[in-house]
């Protein structure tokens, strides 16, 4: 059966696995983020334009003007709490201390100032706080140097954590330096290196940033690079928005997903550049309500729901938007990724004008994933449902075929639409078998590739009674 590329999840600490506890029930709502004037706005930067295909990956330009809001709020310097900047003392209980104060004030600030390079070792910054916080990173903050140089009392599964925040914006001008390396490079999984060659790594390594627990977040104008694992993810979060993020690491960098989100409703991605070593965005289970648009990524694995389904768990995925987004030099374009032996549901995703440029698997739906060739065929599967291509249009590797839905033996995907879907060779001759397995929909217009693979109608097994979906309302 074929297998998808690993996308392994961040651990999380003992406290955390208890409070993820109450988080397993999916929980979805209907709406979605259509408007940008809806969304919370930032202090710094007006809407930016998406580069062309062949742009590098430049972070969109953003203006300053935390200057502008002194007389509004009020300010915490990190510096002011005994922070050097100076790139290797830590700098960390300079931070704690400016948080535990911002936090207990009103329309607060804490800055951190453009001329300084900042060490801070793993920290969980707590809330509940006061309304209006911003943490405003208008300098560089990095982690120690490599597993070598972790503290060995601090957590190696994740560094800057957000706990329990409410209402808060994290934004600025300056840049989250991940120093990912030494991290990639360990010996536990194997993964592409340069020109072609093979590297070991990672094994027990940090999530950038993450937020747990918390609500009304906005995320924006920020650079966040070279993560060691996840550049930023969001768990049990409700109401998330993203805006103006520059995210990079190497093609080659092991697990290095850009956002991820999971046990997690209610989000909005926009205007965002993402080149990493693994999905571009990553959506988990438990997740409804995913607005994504004006999203440049690549060199990735694409936007990718999943993997769901793990150990026989349940996973619920309902209302995911996937619009005006460009994929480029990726492994993966819009991809599906579920384990046998799962149940619950995938349904309600759009995907609507999308431009590739030379992808492997521009479209993929993948429910054999697995990361050995161990895995056993198993009978339940997580269902695909009411999943609508439209717009799809650019080139693609001809190693794989551009069109795969390798469906459930026993859960068929069901109610698939595909709509102007042109995908034509990057390179070479045309690729024009794509691959079908118990995958049934409708083709509203010609497609190229012709797509004749896709049956019409439903499965008879499919009965209404006994779709696999239930729990996931």
């Amino acid at each position: 059966m074929p297998n998808g590329h690993p996308s392994l999840y961040a651990s999380i600490t003992t406290l955390a696995l208890l409070l993820l506890l109450s988080l397993e029930k999916c929980e979805p709502r209907y709406h979605y983020h259509k408007h940008h004037s809806s969304s919370p706005k930032f202090n710094s930067g007006s809407q930016i334009s998406l580069p062309p295909a062949s742009a590098p990956a430049e972070p969109p330009s953003m203006s300053k003007d935390i200057n502008t809001t002194r007389s509004e709020h009020r300010v915490f310097d990190v510096r002011s709490y005994g922070a050097i900047g100076d790139g290797s003392s830590n700098d960390a209980q300079a931070f704690r201390a400016a948080w535990k104060a911002a936090c207990m004030a009103n329309s607060s600030v804490i800055l951190v100032p453009s001329d300084g390079v900042f060490m801070v070792t793993s920290t969980i910054f707590s809330g509940p706080c006061r309304p209006g916080l911003v943490l405003q990173i208008d300098g560089v903050v990095m982690p120690p140097d490599g597993p070598a140089n972790w503290p060995a009392a601090d957590s190696k599964k994740q560094w800057l954590v957000f706990y329990r925040v409410n209402n808060m914006i994290l934004q600025g001008g300056g840049t989250i330096e991940g120093k990912g390396e030494d991290w990639w490079n360990l010996p536990c999984k194997p993964h592409r290196g340069p020109h072609g060659s093979t590297l070991p790594g990672p094994c027990d390594s940090p999530a950038l940033i993450r937020f747990f627990m918390s609500y009304n977040v906005t995320v924006g104008r920020l650079r966040i690079r070279n993560s060691p694992q996840f550049h930023i993810k969001f768990d049990g979060c409700d109401g998330v928005h993203i805006e103006g993020l520059s995210i990079s690491s190497p093609s080659f960098s092991p697990n290095t997903d850009g956002i991820h989100i999971e046990n997690t409703k209610s989000v909005a991605i926009y205007d965002s550049i993402i080149s990493n070593g693994d999905d571009c965005i990553s959506i988990g289970p438990s997740c409804s309500n995913v607005d994504i648009a004006n999203v440049t990524c690549g060199p990735s694995h694409g936007i990718s729901i999943g993997s769901l389904g793990v150990h026989n768990s349940q996973a619920c995925v309902t209302n995911v938007k996937v619009r005006n987004a460009r994929i480029r030099d990726s492994d993966n374009g819009l991809r599906i990724k579920t384990w046998q032996g799962g149940t619950g549901s995938v349904s309600g995703i759009s995907f609507e004008d999308i431009a590739m440029e030379n992808v492997r698997n521009c479209i993929i739906v993948d429910q054999y994933y697995c990361l050995s060739k161990q895995c056993l065929n198993q009978t339940s599967a997580v269902w695909v449902t009411d999943v609508a291509y439209s717009n799809i249009k650019g080139t693609y590797d001809v190693r794989s075929a551009p069109v795969h839905f390798a469906c459930s033996d026993t859960v068929a995907c069901t109610n698939i639409t595909m709509s102007e879907v042109e995908l034509l060779p990057h390179e070479g001759e045309m690729v024009d078998d794509p691959f079908c397995w118990n995958a049934y929909g409708v083709l509203e217009t010609l497609t190229i590739p012709p797509i004749y693979c896709l049956q019409e109608g439903q499965p008879q097994s499919l009965a209404l009674e006994d779709t696999p979906a239930m729990g996931c309302s």
